[in-house]
């Protein structure tokens, strides 16, 4: 795409605007990008920022939207979300037209292998689930906000990273269910994460 193209000031807002609720337009969007950032926390807690693979996120319909979670090194955002629900979703575009995509509402997980799981992997995933998936987050949006983009650099996207399958794959469900119970019952701060009942 020619640089002048991408910076024709009609491409994107100059200033913020917000919405009610995912338009085909945002929706668009949504679905060309590669990566999305969460960020969470509570009274008192550190802030959480965290960057996820765009593959996993779905738009459900103008204010809900779900992404598949894989265990990672902390689980922060679950914690934050059972002692305060209060999530953002930003997407930033880094090729193509600049946008910032930003959805605020509040989020809670959806633990693995209970039926409104099962029923969002089989209704939205084709009932596919990788290895290391923990749980799904659901954000019931109450605002959406645009915003220019314009100090983002423009980036080319080259693949995903095989690590965290490789990661995944190598523990195996035993492992992995030991390295959730190391590392995903609490948050940094101490929260509980709600992932295990004993925990």
């Amino acid at each position: 795409m020619p640089i002048d193209r991408i910076f024709k000031q009609k491409d994107a807002p100059v200033v913020a605007k917000q919405f009610q609720s995912i338009d085909n337009r945002l929706k668009d969007f949504i679905d060309r990008q590669h990566i999305f950032f969460t960020a969470s926390a509570t009274d008192g807690s550190r802030v959480n920022v965290s960057p996820r693979e765009a593959g996993c996120l779905r738009v459900i319909d103008g204010n809900t939207v779900v992404y598949l979670d894989r265990t990672g090194s902390g689980n922060e955002t679950a914690a934050h979300l059972r002692a305060d629900g209060r999530l953002t979703i930003m997407f930033c575009a880094v090729d193509g037209p600049p946008m910032i995509l930003r959805l605020y509402g509040r989020g809670r997980s959806i633990p693995r292998g209970s039926q409104e799981y099962n029923n969002i992997l089989i209704c939205h995933y084709d009932g596919a689930e990788p290895s290391g998936a923990r749980q799904v987050i659901l954000l019931d949006i109450d605002l959406v906000q645009t915003s220019c983009c314009f100090g983002v650099p423009l980036f080319h996207y080259k693949a995903e990273r095989p690590s965290l399958d490789q990661w995944t794959d190598a523990k195996g469900p035993d492992g992995i269910e030991i390295y959730r119970r190391e590392k995903n019952a609490y948050s940094m701060d101490g929260l509980p994460t709600g992932m295990f009942d004993d925990a």
